[in-house]
């Protein structure tokens, strides 16, 4: 395990000569994690630098690094040996081996990759798993090459132009991989790559080489989108003998840390292939310093691709063919005569031959294990296993234009978690015949429609037809709505307020003050609504969040019926953004009626909400764990955070004269926070003598959401 913190490859000062000819000039460049490119134009020391890596060819000066640990000097083996692995230029195969035995010759047994996962993979390869190395294809033989290199179940994965002379299908399977691997977060990757698209699709930042040193390092969204600084950087589009931009100026990093920086160019004076290594002392007396803005320190997730409203896509028909072919077919048919697009996915777990647009194998090998970890022999670790399969593949598509599905208990949960990773607004249908009940544990945060199948899906007869066709046009329907021209966007960011009936008072106060500004989102705060709320913001969905009600975590502390999970604030702790919150409700537990209050609280103080919903006042030992919890959570959010304490009652019913007020236990609360929060400037705990209903705690609120975000909308409309 490396150590927190430690890149997972660090190159410094890298020097590499061909006799006289200086090919490597000073390099660094640092993989934190993930997957990093590195372009530049022919004879710029991409090859050399990825053959200096492995060992291959000796630096005269420099080091390279794996998690820390050095790798200049040793051998090639001794590096294989510590993970790194290599995806030479031109594949490397032996003629004479077959497809299996090359794989077999690598394969190490007990890692993540193993050769089924291989096979599952890139299908191509097990259907040509007998053929010699001098029979394959050039896709066949980069498949071959890459499949060599993950059998070693490395650490770090070095490829060297893995799409060079590839057909444009074998280019997109090879960019999907390395989406995979990026995601997965197992096995970081170095990928030298000459095909801009790829290059800028599989990492966020790109490297750029020029005259054997790295150029800069750049936002990759950036590049992908300007031809103009491509052709000055990379010559795309333009002859080979224009000028590269002037080295002083290339230099300059697009991003740094906060405070003074030193820049070192490791060639004060424009270098030559054939420069000499500039001594030390040269580069120091030449180093300038730079002052910039900080950047936020967390790494922020790219919200998952989905068709645009307005956009071209595909509906996605999924589900068991082998037990419930005619059903999907038959919703398959309905949406064809609607005229939708539609692909057939089979989630078949039988080994069956199937006939979908989709077959099970190449959703099966999104698996962890790839296939192996689907295919098990084993039904319910079987169902298990395609069911993680699923999501992961579902999180791979860029074109869905919605999802249908239909079964019984055991369908809707093999669907349920694919569909739940798709963005609000996809739409989304289960004909099920569990959508009488209780559908929380399918649903969770998201938007999916459960159409109850009256009778059990099971059959084309008269009722599960008009059922199914109702399901499928209502997605017909919806489908084709979305092609429609998209209006207007909102011209106002969204952000999210967390409400519960005894803070709604504050939340409609604040966003009274803020619509003006912000689209304001306002989610129940019932355990699914945190979680709503949460997926928004992890989906970049959300410019910031006023979490005033946090009382999801009073149920998860004792077990009451609307808990958040362990996640609770955790996309506030990836975002990297401000978080605004309050110790909104945290005096209470919900259960429901009356009679389902568990024995062992049945002596405290209880108050009925509602007929069905019947409160219960946290106490002192309560309000501890919860403010452990509370306080963990705040202290790994790494943007500024405001965290409320109002002393007048955290609820209406925690209000002077109301049946809930309980100073002693608040301030447990409140005493327990301050005592497990880190405080520095960025993370402030801030006591008020407001009840949080009480307008000048929604003041102070607003107040505080507008000096983080910088007057927001407001200010970015010039008022």
């Amino acid at each position: 395990m490396a150590e927190r913190g430690v890149p997972s490859l660090a190159i410094r000062d890298l020097n590499v000569f061909y006799g006289q000819s200086h090919a490597l000039q000073g390099v660094n460049l640092t993989l934190d994690r993930g997957v990093l490119s590195v372009v530049g134009r022919n004879g710029m020391g991409k090859t050399t630098l990825c053959k200096t890596i492995m060992g291959l060819e000796r630096a005269a000066s420099g080091a390279v690094a794996l998690h820390g640990q050095a790798l200049t000097g040793m051998t090639p083996s001794d590096i294989a040996r510590l993970g790194v692995g290599y995806v030479p230029q031109g594949r490397r195969l032996w003629r004479s081996l077959s497809v299996d035995e090359h794989l077999k010759l690598v394969a190490v047994k007990g890692g993540a990759w193993s050769v089924e996962r291989i096979y599952s993979t890139f299908p191509r390869l097990a259907e040509r798993r007998d053929n010699l190395g001098a029979q394959l294809s050039g896709g066949e033989q980069q498949m071959l090459a890459i499949g060599r290199a993950l059998l070693l179940n490395p650490r770090l994965l070095v490829m060297d132009e893995p799409t060079e002379g590839l057909a444009p299908v074998i280019v997109s399977q090879v960019e999907e991989m390395l989406l995979r691997l990026g995601r997965e977060g197992d096995i970081d990757v170095l990928v030298i790559e000459q095909n801009i698209g790829v290059a800028c699709a599989v990492s966020e930042n790109v490297a750029i080489m020029v005259n054997g040193k790295i150029d800069r390092v750049m936002d990759a969204a950036r590049l992908a989108a300007d031809r103009d600084l491509q052709q000055a950087l990379l010559g795309v589009g333009r002859h080979a003998h224009d000028e590269t931009p002037d080295t002083a100026v290339a230099h300059a990093p697009t991003e740094r840390a906060a405070g003074p920086t030193k820049i070192y160019l490791s060639n004060p004076k424009t270098p030559t292939r054939w420069s000499q290594s500039v001594p030390v002392r040269v580069i120091e007396g030449s180093a300038r310093t730079v002052t910039a803005a900080e950047a936020s320190s967390a790494r922020k997730a790219r919200p998952m691709r989905a068709r645009a409203s307005g956009a071209p896509g595909d509906v996605l028909v999924a589900g068991t063919l082998d037990t419930k072919s005619a059903e999907l077919r038959f919703i398959r048919d309905i949406l064809k005569g609607e005229g939708v697009r539609v692909r057939m996915v089979d989630l078949s777990t039988s080994g069956k031959p199937s006939g979908a647009d989709v077959p099970p194998h190449a959703v099966a090998g999104f698996h962890p294990r790839g296939a192996s970890g689907v295919f098990t022999g084993d039904r319910g670790s079987a169902v298990a296993g395609m069911t993680v399969a699923f999501e992961r593949w579902m999180q791979a598509q860029d074109n869905v234009a919605g999802v249908i599905g239909a079964g019984g208990s055991g369908g809707t949960a093999l669907v349920a978690p694919a569909f739940r990773a798709l963005p609000v607004g996809v739409p989304k249908v289960i004909v099920s015949t569990v959508a009488s009940g209780n559908t929380e544990q399918y649903v969770g945060p998201s938007d999916i429609f459960m159409l109850h199948s009256v009778a059990d899906v099971q059959g084309l007869n008269s009722i599960t037809r008009q059922v199914l066709a109702n399901g499928a046009h209502a997605l017909a329907g919806m489908a084709k709505a979305r092609r429609a021209p998209a209006p207007a966007a909102p011209s106002k960011p969204a952000i999210g307020l967390t409400m519960f009936g005894v803070t709604t008072t504050a939340v409609r106060q604040v966003a009274a003050e803020l619509e003006g500004e912000y689209d304001c989102l306002v989610f129940h705060a019932t355990g699914t609504g945190g979680r709503a709320m949460e997926n928004l913001l992890d989906s970049g969905m959300l410019a910031g969040v006023i979490d005033l009600t946090t009382t999801e975590v009073c149920d998860m502390v004792a077990g009451g019926v609307f808990p958040a999970t362990e996640d609770r604030f955790g996309a506030a702790i990836r975002s990297g953004l401000p978080y605004i919150g309050a110790c909104g409700a945290l005096d209470m537990v919900n259960f429901n009626a009356p009679e389902t209050v568990p024995e062992r609280y049945r002596g405290r103080l209880l108050y009925e909400h509602n007929p069905q919903i019947t409160l219960m006042r946290t106490s002192v030992e309560e309000n501890e764990r919860i403010a452990r919890f509370i306080g963990a959570r705040l202290n790994r959010m790494t943007g500024p955070v405001r965290f409320f304490l109002p002393e007048g009652g955290v609820s209406a019913l925690d209000a002077d004269g109301q049946p809930f007020r309980d100073p002693q236990a608040d301030e447990a609360l409140f005493s327990t926070l301050e005592g497990t929060v880190s405080q520095t400037m960025q993370r402030r705990l801030i006591r008020t003598p407001h009840n949080i209903n009480d307008p000048e705690f929604a003041a102070l609120a607003v107040a505080t959401f507008r000096e983080l975000h910088g007057g927001g909308a407001r200010r970015a409309a010039g008022a």
